[in-house]
């Protein structure tokens, strides 16, 4: 009897996929790639070529081994790596470590582990196609080159370990833009008033907001509000216009890597690996009571949002038997966004059975197992259902010249909402409208609601921001978006604190390092050409030799000019006027994993440390003792008093010495003006116009 020997990437799949197979068949796995370029130096040959130099990679000798032993019994080979760049490569990999060239080989992938699936791609067995092993090398050696040139730089100059990468560096600049844009943000002051008016032959008030006039109005200050409040107080109330229409709320599109990612973080708290790492067990494999093990989903890490006839049809034919065939949509949902880098020979990533209920296989999932597969089956059954029909009422109320508005809208068809709404949606909450009113209704006011506010900053990013921001400025692709993330978080580049994302004291200056040095490095558009190149790799339109013959020559020439110019500006440690109470040496400043701290000159013969707390030159508004620079646990700075915790002085922004002349509160910084720092009061001024004050 022939033997066939099946190689996958993942030992968790081998269970799965055998008992989809004959006894003819033999299934093992590679434990991921068995080749790679070698840490210890570049690994890509400048002098000839750019020609990569792969290594087996420690510790994977045996398991190259057990596969030689197996290939020699074997009749085919058929290398059943993931199906994308990545997993294209693993298989050109493993056909060079086990010398496959004189053996029938051939390159096996599919979107989902069922036995349709695995039994298709078996009729569909071709050879590894070059152009995506080559788009793959072509990152590879790009992100090699990158991290091994530039990181010896920030050692040099800040500390071993830091490094640098094509992709986290542009994702690092994209944080410091948005803490730069936060830390300039003024706010604004607007006021919102609100009427309660009784409704004739109704208990319950209706809530009317402010518009304005013809015109919309924001109310910038007490003041104005004081003069509107003057000129409506007497006022009759009146309905002005009713409205009534429709509004359809479409449904969603099924999950990509991406827009899994992001909603998994809104609506399950999960952070982008854990998403990952989760969607990663669900597509291997679940030993599922009465089935045996049983992939899930279908593959985790696409770009496309397009779903098989079959899937399409057979999840049409459960929302017509489960919820009515009035639910079904009439046409395909759109499958999209219009991103012509979308690898389509991928799915989007839905349920392989959309019968099994996630109640059906819940017994058998972990928790976090369970809810990440419940938001893939529900988002997927929706995305083929109806909208949800909103019945709408628009109600404009005059009160003189000025006019009040009061919006409601009622669900009249659920549609795809009876399977699934958006975490953020879920928040949601429309008015209920009285019923019955008409322009004859007699309105009487009762009170005024009347609150002060203040425009916000633009929000720190979060891992479901910043994933949604990389994706829509086409950097990194679906597999580099968790790495990229964890990567920044485990330099401590970034603090993540309640979800946000935060640059840290070592992030700054790494970022500013790389900003200076190497701007095409950390420039969006730049590294959103390079992705656009590597498709053009994959798609057979560009060497991928031609791209690194491009690149690494003005990476050598900047790397060149930043070493010369870091022998000249040699960076000496500060010293302070700190004795080390071990040695009695003046103590120097240095950087650690965390950013700054003192340490004794002495060392390795003294290991004294201690905290570094820089003075600002401005006394505590509570305690009059002097200010110091602080850092959260995770490496975010504050500004706290020196005296702590005995004085619990905080403040994010660095304090002023300077009084707010309206209230006589502290004040503090922000780019070119002074804020006070009393969050009810709004005074804003130019630094300037505070100097020759009174402090």
């Amino acid at each position: 009897m022939a033997r066939y020997l099946v190689i996958v990437e993942s030992p968790a799949k081998v269970k799965t996929i055998k008992k989809f197979l004959g006894s003819n068949y033999v299934v093992t796995a590679s434990n991921g790639h068995v080749r790679d370029l070698p840490k210890s130096q570049l690994g890509v040959d400048v002098e000839h070529d750019y020609e990569p130099k792969y290594i087996t990679i420690r510790g994977k000798g045996d398991i190259l081994a057990g596969l030689r032993k197996e290939v020699k019994k074997a009749d085919k080979v058929y290398l059943a790596t993931d199906p994308d760049r990545e997993g294209e490569a693993i298989s050109w990999h493993l056909s060079k470590a086990l010398k496959l060239e004189n053996k029938k080989t051939y390159r096996i992938s599919f979107n989902e582990i069922t036995k349709n699936a695995v039994k298709a791609s078996l009729k569909n067995a071709r050879e590894i196609d070059m152009d995506l092993v080559d788009a793959q090398q072509a990152r590879r050696v790009l992100d090699r080159v990158v991290g091994y040139r530039i990181s010896p730089l920030l050692w040099t100059k800040v500390k071993r370990g830091l490094s640098a990468g094509r992709v986290q560096s542009v994702a690092l600049r994209i944080i410091a833009d948005r803490e730069e844009e936060i830390n300039a943000f003024i706010p604004e002051e607007y006021w919102t008033l609100d009427v309660d008016l009784k409704v004739e032959g109704e208990k319950k008030p209706l809530t009317a907001k402010f518009y304005g006039t013809d015109k919309k109005m924001t109310i910038r200050s007490k003041e104005e509000l004081d003069a509107i409040l003057s000129e409506i107080e007497s006022e009759e109330y009146t309905i002005d216009d009713i409205r009534k229409g429709e509004r359809m709320k479409k449904a969603p599109i099924p999950f990509t890597t991406s827009t899994l990612q992001q909603e998994a973080s809104k609506a399950l708290n999960f952070a982008t690996a854990k998403t990952m790492r989760i969607a990663q067990q669900l597509y291997e494999g679940i030993d599922i009571k009465g089935n045996g093990t049983v992939g899930l989903i279908t593959y985790l890490r696409t770009d496309s949002t397009r779903v098989s006839e079959e899937a399409d049809q057979n999840v049409r034919e459960y929302i017509g038997a489960n919820f009515g065939k009035e639910y079904v949509a009439v046409s395909e949902a759109k499958s999209g966004g219009g991103n012509k880098n979308i690898q389509d020979a991928h799915e989007a990533i839905r349920p392989t059975d959309v019968s099994r209920t996630p109640a059906a296989v819940k017994e058998s999932l972990s928790r976090d197992q369970f809810r990440l597969y419940q938001l893939v089956w529900k988002r997927f059954v929706a995305s083929r259902m109806q909208p949800a029909r909103y019945e709408t009422t628009s109600i404009r109320i005059a009160a003189g010249q000025y006019r009040f508005t009061v919006a409601a809208s009622k669900i009249v068809f659920e549609g795809f909402r009876t399977v699934y709404t958006e975490a953020e949606e879920e928040k949601e909450k429309g008015n209920v409208l009285v019923k019955g009113l008409d322009q004859d209704t007699k309105l009487t006011k009762l009170d005024f609601e009347t609150k002060q506010h203040f425009t916000q900053p633009p929000a720190h990013y979060t891992e479901a921001s910043l994933v949604k921001i990389l994706e829509e400025l086409g950097i990194g692709r679906p597999s580099t978006y968790a790495p990229t993330i964890s990567t920044i978080i485990a330099r401590r580049y970034v603090a993540k604190e309640n979800k946000n994302l935060y640059l840290t004291e070592i992030g700054e200056v790494v970022d500013h390092i790389m900003t200076e040095s190497f701007p095409s490095i950390v420039d969006v558009n730049f590294t959103a050409n390079m992705e656009s190149l590597l498709d053009g790799v994959a798609e057979g339109k560009v060497k991928w030799k031609t791209i690194i013959e491009n690149f690494y020559p003005d990476l050598e020439e900047a790397v060149e000019k930043a070493e010369k110019e870091q022998e000249q500006v040699k960076i000496e440690d500060e010293v302070t006027d700190v004795i080390c109470d071990q040695c009695g040496r003046n103590m120097v400043i240095k950087y650690g994993p965390h950013g700054k701290f003192l340490a004794c000159p002495g060392f390795p013969e003294c290991r004294n440390t201690k905290p570094y707390l820089e003075k600002i030159g401005v006394p505590c508004p509570v305690c009059g003792k002097d200010i110091v620079t602080r850092k959260t646990k995770k490496g975010r700075r504050y500004y706290g008093c020196e005296d702590n915790p005995e004085c619990e002085f905080m403040s994010w922004q660095k304090p002023s010495v300077e009084k707010c002349p309206r209230c006589g509160s502290y004040m503090v910084e922000k780019g070119n003006k002074l804020l006070c720092g009393d969050g009810q009061c709004s005074y804003v001024e130019n630094k300037e116009n505070s100097k020759g004050r009174k402090k």
